[in-house]
């Protein structure tokens, strides 16, 4: 999300003249900086840059502190990345039919990490789980870092995320890159396959990203900021950056971003109920 935002604004800066501040808010579940924005003036100087995270908040918090399809004014949807499912580098299984065999031999030693609540990676590792019939324990962390230190400290075993994030440290051997949650391989690792052709036919997870505002947004100020994004998306994509990062263009604007993220929110509740996930 990080990277990704300050790319856009890097972007829109040399485009435009106008220039960004990139203030990173972690905790609750993405909802200390979604309220930031929540709470500011809806003049176009304050956005929130999120992951899909920011939309299940209601889903996974007892007292989230606000809807999140209903407080915000839908702007942009930007990109979406595959994510990528890496096991500690101590366990034997290499492919995915070895590790749903050794998980249904053992599911009190299998545990996966997730980095936030409601994130894609949580959703995701929810999804494989009831895909592969298995009930692994899912263990919330403050972000992926810890979370991925545990895997290769060999704390923990499994952890699904964004390529752009796990990749580096399969590569260096610290963890085991097993497979891609998306339907198709990423460009990054093309070597590595897909959970789908692993064995669990029609798997299919993938993180997005989006752009918001405060409620009161005037709709000619949103559908202004909306193009901003678009050209930016459009140079990134030609200029092959977005590749680079594993990230899939999206040009998205208000109306169309606001129906996906409902759509996202009905399908992800959905899963929730059947994983019996209770709010935290």
């Amino acid at each position: 999300v990080d990277v990704y935002a300050r790319l856009l604004a890097d972007t829109i800066s040399k485009q435009t003249g106008a220039s960004f501040v990139i203030d990173n808010r972690a905790g609750g579940n993405g909802t200390v900086g979604g309220n930031s924005v929540r709470t500011a003036a809806a003049d176009g100087t304050t956005l929130l840059f999120s992951a899909a995270t920011h939309v299940m908040a209601r889903h996974v918090m007892k007292n989230a502190p606000y809807d999140p399809l209903t407080d915000f004014a839908a702007v942009a949807r930007v990109g979406e990345a595959p994510m990528l499912l890496v096991m500690a580098p101590n366990q034997k299984p290499r492919t995915m039919s070895d590790l749903v065999a050794a998980i249904k031999a053992a599911p009190d030693k299998w545990t996966f990490g997730t980095a936030a609540l409601g994130a894609p990676g949580h959703l995701a590792t929810i999804a494989l789980n009831q895909a592969a019939g298995v009930n692994a324990t899912i263990l919330p962390y403050r972000g992926t870092a810890p979370a991925l230190n545990d895997v290769a400290g060999g704390h923990i075993q499994l952890l699904i995320d964004p390529v752009l994030a796990l990749l580096p440290m399969a590569q260096e051997k610290k963890v085991i890159g097993l497979a891609v949650t998306s339907a198709k391989r990423t460009r990054l690792a093309p070597d590595i396959p897909t959970i789908a052709e692993s064995g669990l036919a029609g798997f299919d997870h993938a993180s997005w990203y989006g752009v918001w505002a405060p409620k009161a947004m005037a709709p000619d100020l949103v559908a202004t900021l909306s193009s901003l994004f678009a050209a930016a998306v459009n140079q990134l994509d030609s200029e092959q950056r977005l590749a680079k990062l594993g990230i899939e263009p999206v040009i998205e604007g208000p109306a169309p971003f606001a129906s996906y993220a409902a759509k996202y929110v009905t399908s992800n509740a959905a899963l929730l109920k059947a994983a019996n996930f209770e709010p935290v």
